[in-house]
């Protein structure tokens, strides 16, 4: 049993596994990993279960050492981790590709250079108490993560803090021989600068819009508002100025692009409410959640038409792959 110590938290760490599904009939929302790429790519590594425990480290800045080596790989946003000893200064750690962190050194990682969101796995998976089915942390539930004591008593749901301890169920027993690292192949890995084009699925709400609104949707370019977060994506840009009619209120699916008064799309996330009563025109593809996911502010965005035949077949061939039970 190996135990991490958090030096620096970073400015939003949170324990996620794939999500805590089946739960919103009660109210509570599905938290999980926003990146499914990342995370699943980092647990496939390590040859972890698919919904083994990780760290989503948001915007970078997390530092932290260990009393036993472990083996661990890093996804998702490249935030020029570095590791440091009493003998080593910095030696970088390359992105998607495993590594040993050894007992004493500190792992420390920068600002994304790209990106949003970065993945740490350990081998095996860290060591949380699951609630309702999973050990995702939604701040909004109070659900997840950790046990940390407070004022009047025990809370869960919240990032990870300075002085935090993680237990980890796999200590790394060097071998005789070199450490031979495995690696995403590079046509898996992200190149999180590129232009980003969501495909969206049509809902049956989506005929009660114009066809010039359809136009205006799908043409228009919008930029990550500053005001996102694991609830919902927000976009600055050109309003469309059909969202103010309001439905009566319904689910939520994961994905879902509403459409609020001021007529600017919001693209609801991991930990949305499970009720809500603005128009939807349809759902992004869950295969493209992962890449709005790591869209920081600013980034520009734009929707396309999706096929849904074509979007489920990529969504079943990545769940084989990786072996997700959804």
């Amino acid at each position: 049993m190996a135990t991490i110590n958090v030096l620096k938290a970073g400015m939003h760490t949170l324990i996620q596994d794939a999500g805590r599904l089946g739960v919103a009939a009660v109210g509570l929302s599905q938290g999980g990993a926003a990146d499914m790429h990342g995370y699943c790519w980092a647990n496939y590594l390590l040859a972890n279960d698919a919904n083994a425990p990780q760290l989503e480290i948001t915007f970078g800045q997390l530092s932290i050492t260990t009393d036993a080596n472990i083996c661990c790989v890093l996804t998702g946003a490249d935030c020029s981790a570095t590791i440091s000893s009493e003998s080593v200064n910095g030696a970088a750690v390359i992105p998607w590709q495993t590594f040993i962190l050894r007992q004493g050194e500190t792992l420390s990682l920068g600002y994304p250079r790209a990106g949003l969101r970065t993945y740490l796995a350990v081998k095996g998976g860290f060591n949380v108490v699951p609630v309702r089915g999973s050990v995702s942390t939604v701040v909004r539930n109070q659900l997840g993560g950790l046990l940390h004591e407070k004022q009047h008593g025990q809370q869960q749901g919240l990032p990870l803090a300075i002085g935090d301890q993680l237990s980890v169920s796999e200590e790394h027993h060097v071998p005789n021989g070199d450490f031979l690292p495995l690696s995403a192949p590079s046509r898996c890995i992200p190149d999180y600068s590129q232009p980003l084009v969501l495909r969206v699925v049509e809902s049956y709400q989506a005929e009660k819009f114009s066809s010039t609104f359809k136009t205006h949707f799908y043409t228009n370019s919008y930029t990550v508002s500053p005001h996102s977060d694991r609830m919902g994506c927000r976009f600055d840009g050109e309003s469309l100025g059909e969202g103010s009619q309001g439905i009566i209120s319904e689910g939520i699916a994961y994905g879902a692009v509403q459409l609020p008064p001021d007529g600017l799309p919001i693209v609801m996330m991991n930990d949305r409410q499970t009720l809500g009563g603005y128009p939807k025109i349809g759902c992004v593809a869950r295969v493209d959640m992962a890449k709005l996911a790591q869209s920081p502010p600013g980034k520009v965005v734009r929707f396309q038409r999706g096929d849904v035949s074509l979007l489920t077949q990529e969504w079943q061939q990545f769940s084989r792959f990786f072996g997700l039970s959804f």
